[in-house]
């Protein structure tokens, strides 16, 4: 199996475990949180301005989230187990209808609201049997390096849905940063919250 990773340092030691979380770890929780901001943004009896607070968070969650999953997992599932890169190309498109939704929300209710709900869900079941294989055949290191470099792309990645991006390297690695320096500049402007910890702040923080 050949991961598109660079090389890692040299070592005396075949074993070599680099520090970090597991690319498929960092998948799993941020998957759970996905769904959980879901639930929480289409729960009956929330309040308009919370109910836009969430879909605030929930969409920079995604688009992070799925930014850094077609920077990083995508070309290593197809490097590792290019028997299913079909379903990784499927998964593109569909990373891209799921932005879509996003940007066309014009309000948070209604039935728009709802299938972006139903999205993430199909989102997180078709990305975990990406994962699978890929942590069957990738060893620790291996992951755990993909881990650390989804972090990073995560930490520049936009936070808004720009659907026509590119979404495939090198191209989205060079675009990608360069529109989220946009987008948290907006965000500062605008007081808008992006994430999970903004939520527990009492509104007007």
């Amino acid at each position: 199996m050949t991961v598109p990773l660079p090389p890692l340092p040299p070592t005396a030691e075949d074993a070599y475990r680099p520090g970090g979380r597991s690319l498929a770890d960092l998948v799993d929780r941020e998957h759970r949180a996905l769904l959980d901001l879901a639930e929480q943004v289409t729960a009956p009896g929330l309040d308009d301005a919370r109910r836009r607070e969430v879909l605030d968070v929930l969409t920079a969650a995604v688009s992070r989230h799925l930014s850094a999953e077609e920077q990083y997992l995508f070309p290593a599932v197809r490097a590792a187990v290019p028997e299913i890169a079909a379903l990784v190309d499927r998964e593109i498109e569909a990373d891209a209808a799921l932005l879509t939704a996003l940007k066309g929300l014009s309000a948070p209710d209604g039935p728009a609201l709802a299938e972006v709900a139903e999205r993430v869900h199909r989102h997180v079941s078709r990305v975990a049997a990406l994962v699978s294989p890929l942590r069957a055949v990738a060893s620790d290191a291996e992951l755990i390096r993909l881990g650390n470099r989804w972090e990073i792309a995560e930490e520049a990645a936009p936070t808004r849905p720009h659907p026509g991006t590119p979404a495939t390297p090198p191209w989205n690695k060079i675009v990608e940063p360069a529109v989220g320096v946009l987008d948290k500049v907006r965000d500062v402007v605008t007081g808008r919250r992006t994430r999970l910890s903004d939520l527990e702040r009492p509104r007007g923080q």
